[in-house]
């Protein structure tokens, strides 16, 4: 199925996130884990972290203000097209996206300010988007 054909389902978690930068030989910080969403990827240059928001100390470098669309899944990981076909209605939109994935599914961080507007480009695209309560 093409990217522009393929319609997912998405549901809206209800936390606010940020994304987090510290020195590349740094620990894992016991506050990353605590949270039910996090994702922690080591480089050679960085130890990148997204958790909620609610969990990084002031001192940690971080952008926050992010939310988090979660495609359904499971899906395998030989499908192709599944970031694209999110990925490219928000490009149209001028949105940019943070895309987080695992073994399951894919997750993507907008902008809380770009929150209306991306679910609407998704929206339009032909995603179905699940709210939670409170957004």
């Amino acid at each position: 199925m093409a990217a522009a054909t393929r319609h997912l389902e998405l549901s809206l978690l209800s936390e606010r996130f940020a994304i987090s930068r510290l020195g590349a030989d740094s620990p894992i910080p016991a506050w990353v884990t605590q949270g039910s969403f996090f994702s922690v990827t080591r480089t050679g240059d960085e130890l990148s972290i997204v958790t909620e928001l609610s969990r990084v100390p002031a001192s940690v470098k971080s952008q926050s203000g992010w939310r988090v669309l979660r495609v359904h899944g499971p899906l395998v990981l030989s499908e192709i097209g599944v970031l694209a076909a999110v990925a490219a209605p928000l490009a149209e939109a001028e949105i940019s996206l943070f895309a987080v994935s695992t073994f399951d599914t894919d997750y993507l961080l907008v902008a809380s300010e770009t929150l209306s507007a991306a679910i609407a480009a998704l929206e339009r695209a032909g995603h179905t988007i699940h709210r939670s309560k409170v957004e």
